[in-house]
């Protein structure tokens, strides 16, 4: 397994030209560029991480070509026909696969450099128990935002529903009332893009990912992977 060296200099000024040409024709002109300076960093990233979840207990891992987004854009429904993105991002998760929830988000871009831990769009079985989980046992949804926010974290609002979902009319405390109007459930970390160049970026993911283990858990344990509380 190879070391993370960091994403190359070229990095983002790479997406900033792709992003300037859009053309397939530059974009394979310049091909070697973006495998050296993103998609083998971003490769390497994710064996490391895999590596040092598995040492930390936390049930993430990834592959170093199957967890990356494609950086083509898939145009046939939509009237934006830009054929690439301005970003690479990567998912690491329960078995690996892109499919799973409660996972770990990666995302070098243009427009910012994040790292989220996240439940995102679970299907209507799970986000029904989840909102269940908030009503029927709020001290551990408190617990967990609390846990959170003693980590410097906080879910954000994302996506957030104007009302509360039909059958959930009658919760009364405001915070579970928030709570229960998600569709997702999120916390992220910003990364100033001149860290994306550094080894020690690992480092900073790990610490996030740490930080971030109540919502997995909390997740997890409604899923039934974890005891219950």
């Amino acid at each position: 397994m190879a070391g993370f060296a960091g994403f190359g200099e070229k990095a983002i000024p790479f997406l900033k030209a792709l992003d300037f040409h859009q053309s397939r024709d530059w974009f394979h002109e310049n091909k070697a560029l973006f495998e050296s300076e993103l998609r083998e960093p971003l490769g390497d990233l994710i064996e490391v991480l895999t590596e040092r979840f598995g040492e930390t207990g936390l049930d993430l891992k990834g592959d170093r070509k199957k967890s990356q987004f494609r950086i083509n854009r898939d145009v046939r429904f939509s009237k934006d026909k830009r054929p690439y993105t301005d970003h690479v991002s990567a998912i690491l998760s329960p078995d690996g696969s892109k499919m799973e929830q409660g996972v770990f988000f990666v995302y070098v871009g243009l427009d910012r450099c994040f790292a989220a831990v996240a439940w995102w769009s679970p299907g209507p079985e799970l986000l029904l128990a989840m909102r269940k989980a908030i009503v029927e046992k709020p001290e551990a949804f408190r617990a967990m935002v609390a846990a959170l926010a003693g980590n410097r974290l906080e879910i954000g609002t994302e996506g957030q529903l104007k009302r509360v979902p039909r059958g959930f009319e009658a919760v009364a405390e405001p915070d579970l009332a928030a709570a229960v109007r998600n569709r997702h459930f999120v916390v992220r970390r910003e990364i100033d893009p001149a860290a994306i160049q550094r080894p020690d970026l690992v480092e900073t993911l790990v610490d996030f990912a740490v930080r971030a283990k109540p919502l997995l858990d909390w997740g997890r344990t409604i899923e039934g992977r974890l005891p219950r509380r």
